[in-house]
């Protein structure tokens, strides 16, 4: 039997999260038809945009995201603090940017005066809103229900275009969240479908090493900040050219005629996160496989499943192994 979603989402434990959507049917998302030799290729775009879009009025960040063809992976964030800091007119505000709401909120976010019962309808509201705009499943259902309506209508026809659910990870600790962005930066490499990562059409990784090559960083992704301080309160705490020399390295790893080899050119992040090279390259590469559910070291791992009341450790053996 699945897991609840909310059993799989505990904000005090880690507030990252590794989620996948896969189609559901033959039909591509993305990418050609091998049958009928259509191709599907624009749909990425729709994909990247609606993410963008909806990163920017919820309060969850994007870290990593790959729109591959007949599946997406992304590395969200929860911004809980940003959430609770904004005050209820700013929310209601953000709320009927997505959704069409109902008339008293619409008059509180515009200004209007309401009654002393009006008044407390629409708190009772925006505090229900407020709890759905750091809600990974209502983002996930947004984009998903976004993309599926306009794939049914281009394809006409009816029915789901996706699995039921989504499937979500936590990522509990540094390991588990650098190994997971680096796997799904690497998707389109591991899948022969990009042969570098600069070459990766629709992914983090590239919008990424774009906006290096300009000195910036994407404004619509979680930035890094390398080791978060009392100054630098959000961001990846990771720097960004270790990261961006990381993934590059794990990539030539990954290549048939440099099966198991690591370059001279480490980088120290490995030795930062104290992960041999040997399972750092397991780690990126067969991620959701090795993994089924929540993902961090031993001790991350055991208050995680106290927090959610989990009688069993899943994924122990291979947490102790591979990010001890």
């Amino acid at each position: 039997m699945a897991t609840a979603r909310h059993r799989q989402i505990s904000l005090v434990d880690t507030r990252y999260y590794h989620c996948v959507s896969r189609c559901v049917r033959r039909a591509y998302l993305c990418g050609i038809d091998k049958y009928t030799g259509q191709s599907y290729e624009h749909r990425r775009k729709w994909v990247e945009d609606k993410l963008i879009s909806l990163a920017s009025m919820f309060f969850i960040d994007v870290c990593a995201y790959a729109v591959m063809s007949n599946h997406t992976h992304m590395v969200l964030h929860v911004d809980n603090k940003k959430a609770e800091r904004l005050n209820d007119r700013a929310i209601a505000i953000r709320w009927h940017k997505i959704f069409k709401g109902s008339e008293l909120t619409r008059r509180f976010a515009k200004g209007d005066t309401l009654s002393p019962s009006e008044l407390e309808i629409t708190l009772g509201f925006t505090k229900q809103y407020r709890a759905r705009l750091m809600d990974i499943s209502w983002f996930m259902r947004s984009l998903n229900e976004f993309i599926a309506r306009k794939a049914n209508k281009e394809d006409n026809c009816k029915g789901r275009f996706w699995e039921g659910r989504f499937k979500s990870q936590a990522l509990l600790d540094e390991p588990a969240l650098i190994a997971c962005m680096a796997y799904v930066d690497l998707n389109p490499v591991r899948a022969g479908v990009a042969n570098s990562p600069e070459t990766s059409d629709f992914t983090s990784v590239k919008s990424r090493i774009f906006s290096a090559s300009n000195g910036k960083q994407p404004q619509f992704l979680l930035r890094f900040s390398g080791m978060t301080s009392a100054q630098v309160a959000k961001g990846l705490p990771f720097e960004l050219t270790s990261y961006l020399t990381l993934v590059e390295a794990t990539g030539r790893c990954l290549r048939a005629d440099k099966k198991g080899y690591i370059s001279n050119n480490l980088t120290p992040i490995l030795e930062r996160l104290n992960l041999t090279a040997e399972n750092w390259l397991k780690l990126t590469s067969k991620f959701t496989t090795v993994f089924h559910g929540p993902v961090g070291r031993a001790e991350s791992l055991s208050l995680f499943c106290e927090h959610q009341h989990f009688k069993r450790r899943s994924n122990l053996t291979n947490c102790e192994k591979l990010l001890a």
